[in-house]
């Protein structure tokens, strides 16, 4: 299995000789145009009744989703009905190729000429070409700030063509350890999800800001609260009712978002006590607050010769950014710091390091995205500039790594583990389907 993350095309690619191999398993098909007019393709294999989606490249700066299709595609096609999760017979497999493929293309180019060996990267090397777009460009999230996408209204469709039992979305994060968001319980899939990162040395995420106040029945598994409440969810998703994610629960069917990190911190498993967490989690506030201000005012220098936000889309996520993001971001834990307060022994280490990881992204992310529209500009303030980020970005990295703890997980253990995590949950889900 690869050590790298394949692009777009190579998984496209590895689709169409997958259905050359096996014709009469496995079909390719166009369901929708991305925004840029890129194809978004389906690949479905098998030819049960019941039906799995599969999401892969929600998120550009999410790389592992397209191996993972790809792995799950190989099993189901080869017929070996190692459960009852890949007997062709009974389910069919159809997965989303890439969800953003024009998201994808910008990270990409952001990667064309990078130095770093792609087998081990560095957060400083990943945020210099990453790119990730600003909500209402996320084709999953992009329904609940009411924007509409030609990439979600495919998936909407799809979903409403296929019925299907479980949707899997693929994803992953930078820093930290695995979880699983669903939008129902699947009881049986806890244990099997354990053994597998226990296995591949991959800890689990205790606490996430991404699931911040959602039940949690089981370690590093969260369930969505009701999408028409309100008092257990995040800041910003208020409405998350309105995204790809629920629409399987009008046909009785379940949602299962699936991470994996990149690099893992063994801080995210660790359920100690963390000591005056309220007084850390002020400090992380700051932290995100500060880099976010220092950011913003170099490109607020910048601001005169970079793209307008309209034509460019790495302008339009620094200054959403700019707009409130750092502040949405430190103000969500309150409630968090708050508890602490009533009793300090309520925040875990784990906890507190799910935050750490959210405070440093932001500011670095953004950095980096800064630092690829310096590079391309001509304008004589360019250089200059480029030197002042760089050194901040360069020093946010190094403290991240070494705050956290970071150790690269090797991409076929990333592609293993959700893979593995993913039939776990079809054979769960499958036990309710009638």
């Amino acid at each position: 299995m690869t050590n790298r993350y394949p692009t777009v095309a190579e998984v496209t690619e590895a689709a169409r000789h997958l259905v050359s191999r096996h014709p009469g398993a496995c079909r390719l098909r166009r369901i929708g145009t991305s925004r840029a007019g890129r194809p978004l393709l389906l690949l479905s294999v098998g030819h049960g009744p019941h039906h799995v989606l599969v999401v892969a490249g929600p998120h550009p700066d999410e790389p592992v989703g397209g191996a993972t299709a790809l792995v799950l595609a190989e099993q189901v096609a080869r017929g070996d009905r190692l459960s009852t999760a890949t007997d062709p017979a009974l389910v069919t497999w159809d997965i989303v190729l890439c969800l953003d493929p024009d998201g994808a293309a910008l990270s990409e180019a952001g990667a064309e000429g990078a130095t770093a060996d792609p087998t081990t990267p560095t957060l400083r090397s990943y945020y210099r070409a990453t790119y990730r777009p600003i909500a209402a460009e996320q084709p999953e999230w992009a329904p609940i700030v009411s924007s509409q996408l030609p990439e979600s209204q495919a998936l909407f469709e799809l979903i409403d063509e296929l019925r299907p039992f479980l949707q899997c979305s693929l994803h992953s994060t930078d820093v930290g350890g695995s979880w699983v968001q669903l939008t129902r319980d699947l009881p049986e899939l806890a244990t099997p999800f354990r053994r597998s990162a226990a296995e591949l040395g991959i800890p689990l995420q205790h606490g996430t800001y991404d699931a911040l106040f959602w039940e949690n029945p089981s370690p590093a598994v969260y369930v969505l609260p009701p999408p028409d409440g309100t008092a257990r969810l995040a800041a910003g998703s208020e409405n998350i009712g309105a995204s790809t994610w629920c629409a399987p629960l009008r046909y009785g069917g379940v949602t299962a978002i699936v991470e994996v990190p990149m690099w893992a911190s063994d801080l995210a498993q660790d359920l100690t006590p963390y000591p005056e967490a309220g007084r850390a989690l002020r400090d992380l506030a700051d932290l995100v607050l500060t880099g976010g201000r220092q950011v913003t005012a170099v490109l607020e220098k910048a601001r005169a010769f970079l793209p307008a936000p309209q034509d460019d889309p790495l302008r339009r996520v620094l200054e959403w950014m700019a707009a409130g993001l750092y502040d949405m971001v430190a103000t969500s834990w309150e409630p968090l710091a708050r508890q602490s307060a009533d009793d300090p022994r309520r925040l875990t280490t784990a906890q507190v390091s799910a935050l750490n990881i959210v405070a440093r992204r932001q500011p670095i992310r953004a950095a980096g995205l800064l630092l690829r529209l310096l590079r391309a500009s001509d304008d004589r303030a360019a250089p200059t500039l480029y030197r002042e980020l760089d050194g901040l970005f360069t020093a946010w990295c190094a403290d991240a790594e070494e705050a956290l703890r970071v150790r690269w997980v090797p991409v076929h253990h990333q592609v293993e583990h959700q893979a593995r995590t993913v039939v776990a949950g079809v054979e769960s889900a499958l036990k309710s389907v009638h």
